[in-house]
């Protein structure tokens, strides 16, 4: 079906909300769409309130995933604003409030604003809707903010979904969320038991009898374990430290929930930000720390293989 504008209307308003990412914190962002009533020759589309670089780029990701889902945007002025405007705004997460936005400025959208619900998410040229990082921070940030609705890409659904007391809908493209936003209806909030995941990813493969020697290392991390203490372990590259850190997994006491989603915060943060490939990529643990990397194989301060 095409939802092709072939007239200018008249200039409208349209906010959703959406969230920034700051480390492991978040800030719900308020996304004012613009749309002028006159139509021009070329398209303007400008974004305000201290945008990065991947969130400027949103402009022609938006107008073509809107094309190819039958929303044919005429040439005009759109403005859009995130705001606080102090704030700096960064990665793509921002693509699917923007064209939520620009929807609903056109009339496409039957409520006037949607002010209870979160919207977080990257478009894909024919409308998909790809994953983005921070969804945990958002969630309890919207939580906290008693925004109890959050709309995100079907990648993030279950990690937003660690969250208690939130209604997280997983999506897979915009013409899902402009249903959804119209009829109410379509998507069914995801539930995950917090507690499963828990235990599922405090499940550990090696064990101290895995460990040959090392008998000082281990020693030192049996008390650690026991008394709940910090350790620091220092050694050149591939003398073991990772390994026998791995072992003490078993040793240690489960982590609360709290602690658990404090945790994931901080590793979703880095596994996503940190492009090396020696950080692992794990879920709920933060007790793992770093494995070896190339250059730790083999002992050497120089890259392992030639690029």
């Amino acid at each position: 079906m095409s939802h092709a504008w072939d007239f200018i209307r008249p200039a409208m308003l349209y906010k959703t909300l959406s969230a920034a990412v700051y480390g492991i914190d978040a800030n719900i962002i308020q996304v004012e769409v613009d749309c002028s009533g006159i139509k021009t020759d070329q398209d303007h589309f400008h974004t305000v309130g201290l945008p990065d670089a991947a969130v400027r780029e949103s402009r022609d990701r938006v107008r073509a995933a809107l094309k190819n889902c039958g929303y044919d945007i005429p040439p005009t002025h759109i403005t859009i604003n995130l705001a606080p405007a102090d704030i700096k705004k960064e990665g793509s997460g921002f693509d699917l409030p923007m064209a939520l936005g620009i929807v609903g400025a056109y009339g496409g959208l039957t409520k006037k604003e949607i002010p209870d619900c979160v919207f977080v998410g990257e478009l894909s040229l024919d409308g998909g809707v790809r994953g983005v990082r921070g969804t945990l921070p958002i969630a309890l940030e919207a939580r906290g903010r008693k925004i109890l609705r959050l709309v995100v890409p079907e990648a993030n659904a279950k990690e937003a979904a660690m969250v208690g007391g939130l209604d997280v809908y997983p999506v897979r493209s915009l013409l899902d969320v402009i249903h959804f936003v119209n009829s109410g209806n379509g998507i069914v909030p995801l539930r995950a038991d917090g507690d499963a995941l828990l235990r599922e990813f405090q499940q550990f493969t090696v064990d101290f009898k895995d460990v040959r020697g090392q008998p000082t290392a281990k020693r030192a991390l049996e008390i650690a374990c026991a008394g709940g203490h910090n350790i620091l372990m220092i050694g050149p590259p591939g003398s073991g430290s990772a390994h026998v850190r791995r072992g003490s997994g078993n040793y240690q006491n489960p982590q609360c929930s709290w602690r658990a989603r404090l945790g994931q915060r901080a590793s979703r943060h880095a596994s996503l930000s940190l492009a090396s490939p020696h950080h692992l990529r794990r879920g709920f643990d933060w007790r793992r720390g770093r494995a070896p990397s190339g250059r730790g194989l083999v002992g050497s301060q120089r890259p392992a293989f030639s690029r």
